[in-house]
């Protein structure tokens, strides 16, 4: 997918020290952006996080452009390309690229916004992103943005974490029960999202908006175990 000279840079330094990260991105340090458009730019909901708050100045500089839409199907398209390219990742939190790797795997990753990039709103933040050595966060940074634009469409996240794949069945009850909970807001749309970790080994981590309901056997355990400690 990308240079073998990128690939190769990539590879000898993958077990290597990754560079002392710089400061988090302010929106004013995304470049040349046009005249704010009229509206307001201020992202739907709060993120946290050095990938949340470049995904929340993306969010910003893409409204004051004009280009929300565009921008949100570009970086889906970037997202896409982690489940395609497995060496994705390692590329591009490799701490010796150059200025010349950097602008050739920016050049090919948009090849893969699929023409979505009206204005150039991503391919200037993926150079703000290299300038900054922060190319490592694009994977979080699409995942963040697309929670922008699910709560800007008057979705609310739903994610639901178990020892094991939950079917559908059962998430269609945990999501009904918490439609009707006040965890999500009135007439808000969920979006169900399971993901499976053996670390929790039973039970349920349930993940709304900037709650979080820990109902797994591993939490329960470590309380029990805090409390004998606490209490011997």
């Amino acid at each position: 997918m990308f240079s073998s000279r990128a690939v190769l840079r990539a590879s000898a330094s993958a077990s290597g020290r990754i560079a002392t990260p710089r400061a988090a991105l302010t929106t004013s340090q995304i470049r040349n952006y046009a005249a704010p458009a009229a509206g307001d730019s201020k992202p739907p909901v709060a993120l946290y996080g050095v990938d949340g708050t470049y995904a929340s100045a993306l969010y910003t500089a893409a409204v004051k452009t004009s280009t929300l839409d565009t921008t949100a199907r570009a970086l889906a398209s970037l997202h896409a390309v982690y489940t395609r390219d497995p060496k994705l990742s390692t590329i591009l939190q490799a701490p010796t690229l150059s200025a010349q790797d950097k602008s050739a795997i920016i050049t090919e990753l948009q090849k893969h916004t699929g023409g979505a990039d009206k204005g150039d709103t991503v391919k200037n933040f993926l150079e703000t992103l290299a300038e900054n050595n922060r190319l490592g966060l694009l994977k979080g940074v699409c995942e963040k943005f697309g929670a922008l634009m699910s709560a800007q469409s008057g979705e609310v996240e739903l994610i639901v974490t178990s020892a094991s794949q939950l079917d559908n069945k059962t998430l269609s009850r945990l999501e009904n029960a918490i439609a009707k909970s006040q965890y999500a807001g009135q007439g808000s749309k969920l979006r169900v999202t399971n993901k499976v970790n053996t670390d929790i080994l039973g039970g349920l981590i349930v993940e709304i908006g900037d709650r979080t309901i820990d109902l797994s056997v591993s939490s329960k355990i470590a309380k029990m175990n805090k409390l004998l400690t606490d209490t011997l």
